[in-house]
């Protein structure tokens, strides 16, 4: 793939994605009923949401790119982030709005979602983390995937993140992910097998890699007091104390 920086997609381009070309319609019901099973099994159904959780201070900004029925936006909603979720797929977003009507939804291509129809729902324009979780990348029309990164990559703020979780065995693999991240700017900065951090090997069936958009983050330095360990460790002073 070159590696300039795809021009943006118009409205007539957005090509058909795998899940158009493998999902019809009758299976929405299917696919959301999926994971009430799961849940009322007592499967990890939100995982990927304390997994994005676990890097953000309260009230971020979060996307949930291939949102599906919205079990992970709502779940961030549930921990206090202003989460929205887009999926192509208008009748998951259906779903989502009946489920989940405290967080917005959006029923748009990825390859086309605009910043205008992001606040034409009440929900933010720029993002501390964009998800894109349960094999988004792999279901993407093939060859679009750089260009729908490159747009998010825009509405990501300074030093954002984007996280993507997909299996490895298809024909998008990790290191075509890696290679389109580069490509656009957004570098790797952890890699890891499963959604609970376990590492990430050549055996792995499952990959999940956090990318990093360039700049400074807003939250560098709100706590004057914050030295990491090894600095306490040469004599930086003792720990501040505990909230």
């Amino acid at each position: 793939m070159p590696d300039e920086h795809p021009p943006p997609a118009t409205d007539t381009e957005a090509p058909a994605t795998l899940w158009e070309q493998q999902v019809v319609g009758e299976r929405w019901t299917f696919y959301a009923e999926r994971f009430d099973k799961l849940f009322a099994e007592g499967s990890d159904v939100e995982g990927e949401a304390r997994f994005v959780d676990a890097m953000l201070p309260r009230g971020a900004a979060v996307l949930d790119a291939g949102c599906g029925t919205g079990r992970i936006a709502n779940a961030l909603h549930r921990m206090g982030h202003h989460s929205v979720g887009v999926d192509k797929d208008a009748g998951l977003i259906a779903i989502a709005q009946q489920r989940y009507p405290g967080v917005p939804y959006l029923a748009c291509d990825l390859y086309q979602l605009r910043p205008d129809q992001l606040a034409a729902v009440g929900a933010p324009t720029q993002f501390d983390v964009i998800v894109l979780p349960g094999n988004v990348m792999v279901y993407m029309a093939p060859g679009s995937q750089r260009r729908v990164l490159a747009g998010l990559a825009t509405i990501l703020k300074p030093a954002g993140r984007l996280v993507a979780g997909f299996a490895t065995d298809r024909d998008y693999r990790p290191s075509d992910f890696r290679a389109d991240a580069a490509a656009i700017g957004l570098s790797v900065e952890l890699r890891f097998s499963t959604w609970q951090m376990d590492p990430l090997d050549d055996g792995s069936g499952w990959a999940v890699i956090v990318l990093r958009a360039p700049g400074a983050s807003a939250a560098a330095g709100r706590d004057a007091n914050w030295a990491p360990a090894s600095a306490w460790a040469q004599g930086a002073g003792a720990p501040p104390p505990s909230p």
